[in-house]
């Protein structure tokens, strides 16, 4: 992969964390490791004002680091000031402590991947055999795996969902020796590839539970070249898969049987950037991770942030509506996309590529490709308002008696932290569990708090010192008032990593138990722990259950873990994820979006009138239905009978 650059986080009262952005590592595949890729402009640092709370550094604990990471290796290292660091000091507000965090350890995570090679760079896939961490993982199924081998057939069935294996249209017609030659003859030999093992890897989801049979991957470089390859599988009625990083979770990304893989990650110029008005305009294939490194150099910074950020794409990210890490403090890509370039099904470009603020004359017809998954157009160009790189941060970790003291810290959160509230993620026990078990290299910031929940609160603002005041303020009061029961402030880049590492390995650790039964919904804040507990009741013994995610806008991340996948499991947790979520007016998909898992489960969030509304304009603009089919839609609203 093309080396990526990353900034490590100043620190005024530390200068040797200070490293140059060209020694940092380069690029991991998917997921973009915390220890690696995010970064903390800077970190509350300094004790806190004498008679209130006071963040104290740890007794000195040298990471491991890799032989590569002489930079981190550097900037973990402490000033030489002729003394030992200062002795692990607590100060008491009643029964309660605010204490340091432990450092974290820096170490390079293996991870087995392919590489499917063009001219022009590399891309990173995780080995289907594989999950993307640790040893293989032993899927039970009552069907038979099917192989690339396979033309096309019944589609393997994952326990992602309970619906019944899909049929193949029979309307799509098969690939034959003539399109690859014409395909050829536009891209390129090193533009199609149909080496079985790298088509193989194409074929499957990064958590190795949906698995198409697709004999082509098409590699294309501009957006002339989609056009023509989207013209000539129209007019034959090929079925395509458009494809960017490959780092979802519903399986949206990948072929359901033989459909011919288009992956944009070839596309990967960025085009031009307005440092005045903060917008980026670059191709779809770009990664997430090296636009981030890209505008923070600039000043700037990418208004979403994802724990895969180091696969996944931008293009990607628009047709998913990616949400992350940043949604409190800059809302949805509906309002930070500003244009669009989009190929529809037949090949005509659809130039929206506008950088304007303002644009009130018709349609705005990019909101439709937002979200949609590939399903009306392939994106092939963006331009993005991307907001001024704030200098100042603090990562505070801390625990609660209950869900309510979550909500209501929230809320206070809110009030008195107001627009320097940038993140506000929860995590019950057993995520703290699961992370401390299965995670290499953390610690556990509050190792003596048996507490149920945890809450991890960033801020970033302009003003360090009016910053650091007022959480410091909303700490005592939070504190007081008996919502925070413990807590943590990071001292340095190191503690801030180890924060945000055990909320981001959260996914990571659950894949290495074995089975994950992965569940993203919206719900009600004040109803959104509910359901986490209802499902251990019905799951019992059999699986543990997981509840952790994004508090600060209804988001809940339901993991349910058992050692091997089982149709009894499965039973005990669909319809009921789904029916509960639509009796509370909640929404069974909040940022993952529906791909193949949800499709016949969109009944559960939208009415029949939507549905048919979506059909329809699916129906007007890709009429033959070519486009990642089987996704997003029921096929029973897009059959011939159900009209136009």
């Amino acid at each position: 992969p093309l080396p990526v650059k990353r900034e490590v986080a100043s620190c005024s009262c530390k200068p040797s964390l200070l490293t140059p952005v060209s020694e940092f590592p380069s690029r991991m595949a998917l997921p973009s490791l915390l220890s690696h890729s995010r970064t903390r402009s800077s970190v509350l640092r300094e004790p806190l004002r004498q008679g209130g709370l006071r963040a104290l550094l740890a007794p000195w604990d040298p990471p491991s680091v890799h032989p590569h990471d002489r930079a981190a290796e550097r900037a973990c290292t402490p000033p030489s000031t002729g003394s030992s660091p200062p002795p692990l000091d607590w100060t008491r507000l009643g029964s309660r402590t605010i204490s340091s965090g432990a450092g974290m350890s820096l170490t390079q995570y293996g991870l087995t991947n392919h590489t499917l090679t063009s001219q022009r760079r590399s891309y990173w896939t995780l080995c289907p055999q594989h999950s993307s961490f640790g040893p293989p993982a032993e899927i039970a199924t009552k069907e038979a795996q099917h192989s690339v081998d396979d033309s096309f057939g019944v589609q393997q069935r994952t326990f992602g969902s309970a619906a019944e294996p899909i049929q193949r249209n029979p309307d799509y017609s098969v690939l034959n020796s003539d399109d690859v030659s014409y395909f050829k003859s536009i891209l390129g030999d090193n533009g199609v590839v149909q080496d079985k093992d790298r088509v193989a890897v194409a074929n499957v989801d990064w958590m190795g539970k949906y698995k198409g049979a697709s004999q082509l991957l098409l590699l294309p470089k501009s957006t002339n070249e989609v056009s023509k390859v989207l013209a000539y599988c129209d007019s034959r009625r090929l079925a395509v898969v458009p494809q960017g990083g490959n780092t979802g979770l519903v399986g949206g990304s990948v072929p359901v049987h033989d459909e011919v893989i288009v992956n944009l990650g070839g596309m990967d110029k960025i085009i031009s950037f307005d440092n005045v008005n903060g917008i980026l305009t670059c191709e779809a294939g770009c990664v997430l991770e090296n636009l981030s490194t890209f505008v923070e150099n600039e000043g700037f910074i990418m208004p979403l942030d994802l724990g895969a950020k180091g696969s996944c794409q931008i293009g990607g990210n628009i047709s998913t509506n990616a949400g992350g890490l940043r949604f409190i403090r800059y809302g949805s890509l509906h309002g930070n996309v500003l244009g669009l370039e989009v190929v529809l099904a037949n090949g005509t470009v659809l130039d929206m590529l506008t950088t304007l603020r303002k644009d009130n004359t018709g349609y705005d017809l990019k909101h439709l490709f937002v979200g949609s998954e590939g399903s009306l157009g392939i994106v092939t160009k963006v331009s993005i308002l991307t907001p001024a790189k704030l200098p100042s941060t603090n990562v505070a970790f801390l625990s609660c008696n209950d869900y309510m003291s979550c909500q209501k810290l929230l809320l206070a959160a809110r009030r008195s932290l107001g627009e320097i509230l940038s993140a506000f993620e929860f995590m019950d026990r057993q995520c703290i569990d699961l992370a401390m078990t299965h995670l290499e290299g953390v610690h556990n910031p509050l190792p003596v708090s048996p507490y149920k929940f945890y809450v991890l609160i960033e801020t970033t603002g302009s003003d360090e010192s009016y910053d650091k005041a007022k959480l410091e303020a909303f700490l005592l009061r939070s504190m007081e008032d008996g919502l925070v029961a413990d807590g943590v402030i990071a001292q340095d880049i190191s503690q801030a990593s180890n924060f945000w590492r055990i909320r981001e390995g959260i996914s990571e650790a659950s894949v290495k138990v074995g089975a994950v039964y992965k569940y993203d919904l919206s719900i009600p804040v004040e109803k959104l722990y509910d359901i986490v507990e209802e499902m251990r009741s019905r799951v019992g013994d059999t699986a543990e259950v997981l509840g952790y995610g994004h508090l600060g806008d209804g988001n809940l991340h339901l993991n349910i873990l058992s050692s091997k996948y089982s149709d009894n499991i499965l039973a005990q947790i669909e319809p009921f994820v789904y029916e509960w979520t639509a009796g509370h007016r909640g929404s069974i998909s909040a940022e993952h979006g529906l791909g193949l898992m949800k499709a016949e489960k969109i009944h559960y969030s939208k009415s029949p009138e939507a549905v048919q509304l979506m059909a329809s304009i699916k129906k007007l603009m890709d009429p033959n239905s070519i486009l990642n089919p089987y996704k997003v839609l029921p096929q029973s609203a897009l059959s011939p009978e159900q009209g136009s």
